[in-house]
């Protein structure tokens, strides 16, 4: 990269680009954590649906609604579960559109400011190696 003093033709310090495509990332990266913590969420609320499914429908259960255990019955509980994993389904989706989005930014500032990331372009430049390398196999002729 070149020196600290340089600037883009926008303006910008080479280190206030790398601090823009850091802060892109971390907030991909932020979002993908969430995806992941709501999917946990979302299938334990399954499997306690699941198993609410087999019990009675006025036996006990209890819940825990904003940090208060709170005593219903199994008939209160299960429609309220399933609602809420659908709305985490739904919330999932939208992530996923964000968390989209948001690579789609990351690979238009990189282009627009030329970001290369080390190991990359040597990742490349192998790649290409091994598809120009023949790939046959070596025969001894006979003659």
């Amino acid at each position: 990269m070149a020196s600290n003093a340089s600037k883009t033709s926008k303006g910008k310090s080479q280190e206030q680009i790398i601090a823009g495509f850091q802060e892109l990332r971390q907030q991909q990266r932020m979002l993908a954590s969430k995806i992941s913590e709501i999917e946990m969420d979302m299938k334990e609320h399954e499997l306690v649906a699941e198993t609410l499914k087999e019990v009675d429908a006025n036996r006990k259960c209890y819940r825990m609604v904003g940090g208060v255990l709170v005593e219903r019955t199994v008939s209160d509980v299960l429609p309220a579960l399933i609602n809420n994993k659908e709305q985490m389904a739904k919330l999932i989706e939208s992530f996923k559109k964000k968390l989209e989005a948001k690579g789609a930014d990351i690979n238009k500032y990189r282009e627009t400011h030329d970001v290369k990331i080390r190991g990359e372009e040597s990742r490349e430049t192998t790649d290409q190696q091994k598809e120009s390398k023949p790939g046959g196999v070596l025969v001894a002729n006979d003659s």
